[in-house]
């Protein structure tokens, strides 16, 4: 059972825009030492849409080295086709994963009827596979309601879990989990953990996040499972300005914070996003320096 903190980490990049398996590495070891319940690869945090299959396949194959059986993975295999994800998802079998986080191609819109068919003629093609289905709002994703997502699960059984972060995520959780649909384990908050307080009190299982504050995420989540409220909220409120500006710049603050915490050493993104200008890292290097004075970073 999937439980808990599982990062999304991000994809790292040299200079040249080239894979950089070494700064990868880092990554990985950071998020197992700061205590993550599982490792999900690629998401839209790792920039997976700016990805060949062959670089997926590749770093799917160096995260199951690195992680050497430590923590659960989810490998990511959302693609523009079914036949592309069918690959992706057979590659990742071959590596021992048979968790699998999904959503539908972008163009299926809120076609459900497609959705469903896609992920029937996944699960079919990927068999004893279990489905985390991620609900990512437009222009990333469907931005599906409740009842949408309901309809695509229920006939499903490989839909284990579902990733909720449309806005408010909240009563979609709640929507989601007062249905009846007895293979359901449960659901995940996304949206970078901005509502992690709102979606445990809920009853989720926990979050996908990017991977900067991993160990931050950790301590709220632990925190929250062990009665401890109050704490849990100051945590929560700590991570609050950092989150705020990670909605703006997502993977190039994800990987600035990750190099000013000396984990990684790669700031390249290709994803077309908001640059940080001085005035931004600065800001970003107090709020940085708020959370180490906290002592609740490793």
């Amino acid at each position: 059972m999937l439980k808990g903190i599982i990062p999304a980490i991000p994809t790292c990049f040299s200079d040249d825009g080239q894979i950089n398996k070494e700064a990868q590495k880092k990554v990985i070891q950071f998020v197992i030492k700061a205590g993550a319940h599982g490792i999900v690869f690629p998401g839209l945090a790792s920039e997976y849409t700016y990805l060949t299959s062959d670089e997926r396949v590749e770093l799917i194959k160096l995260l199951v080295a690195e992680v050497d059986g430590k923590l659960p993975i989810v490998a990511g295999i959302g693609a523009p086709s079914k036949e592309e994800t069918i690959l992706l998802g057979k590659e990742a079998m071959k590596n021992g994963i048979n968790h699998f986080m999904l959503m539908a191609p972008k163009r299926f819109e809120k076609d459900i009827q497609k959705h469903e068919v896609f992920f029937q003629e996944v699960a079919s093609a990927l068999p004893n596979c279990v489905i985390l289905l991620q609900n990512a709002p437009s222009p990333m994703g469907a931005g599906l309601n409740a009842e949408e997502l309901i309809q695509i699960s229920k006939s499903n059984s490989a839909i284990k879990y579902i990733k909720e972060e449309t806005l408010p995520s909240g009563p979609a959780i709640t929507a989601l989990l007062n249905h009846d649909m007895p293979h359901l384990v449960g659901i995940f908050g996304g949206g970078g953990s901005r509502y992690i307080i709102d979606e445990l009190n809920r009853g989720s299982l926990g979050a996908v996040p990017a991977a900067e504050i991993t160990d931050l995420h950790v301590a709220i989540y632990n925190a929250h499972q062990n009665g401890e409220a109050k704490e849990a909220r100051n945590l929560y409120r700590l991570s609050l300005p950092l989150l705020t500006a990670q909605t703006i710049y997502r993977m190039e603050l994800t990987k600035y914070i990750l190099k000013k915490r000396d984990i990684v050493d790669a700031l390249h993104v290709r994803a077309p996003l908001p640059k940080l200008d001085t005035y931004a890292k600065q800001d970003l290097d107090l709020i940085l320096q708020d959370l180490q004075e906290e002592n609740i970073l490793i």
